[in-house]
């Protein structure tokens, strides 16, 4: 699995709106130009998270973008997933009428292994904790 521009600059996206306060909106090309993202790409993004429950829209002078939920219950597999689709790691993890060779195949028990261990890792990361994370990252740098 490869990740795309676009799920690239939602989890930029997700990981400027997590490090505000909750609630808190944001303008799309404010979240653009910080994370020099194509303020255009991004509008499309974000209706998609926008759609998926992840984030709300508000319109009119005071509007914008906020988180729909807590930073800590958006885990980046919640993010991939809503951009990128379901991850598949090959084709044979999809279903037996992509495969058929499943029963029969040693490296299939070897692919199933590495995506389970991806997926687990994307469930448990949480945007707080990577915004925690990106803050000691940048403490560390700056010294």
């Amino acid at each position: 699995m490869k990740l795309s521009m676009s799920g690239e600059y939602a989890i930029l996206a997700m990981l400027y709106l997590s490090a505000k306060p909750f609630g808190e909106t944001s303008h799309i090309a404010d979240i653009a130009k910080d994370q020099k993202v194509p303020e255009s790409i991004l509008r499309k993004i974000m209706g998609h998270l926008v759609k998926a429950g992840l984030l709300h829209s508000y319109r009119g002078k005071n509007g914008g973008i906020t988180l729909a939920r807590a930073a800590d219950s958006i885990t980046l597999l919640d993010v991939i997933e809503v951009i990128e689709g379901k991850i598949f790691l090959n084709k044979c993890l999809i279903g037996s009428e992509f495969c058929d060779r499943i029963g029969s195949c040693a490296v299939h028990s070897v692919w199933r292994q590495v995506q389970d261990n991806m997926i687990e890792t994307l469930e448990n990361k949480t945007f707080a904790s990577l915004v925690s994370e990106e803050e000691l990252l940048q403490q560390t740098y700056a010294t």
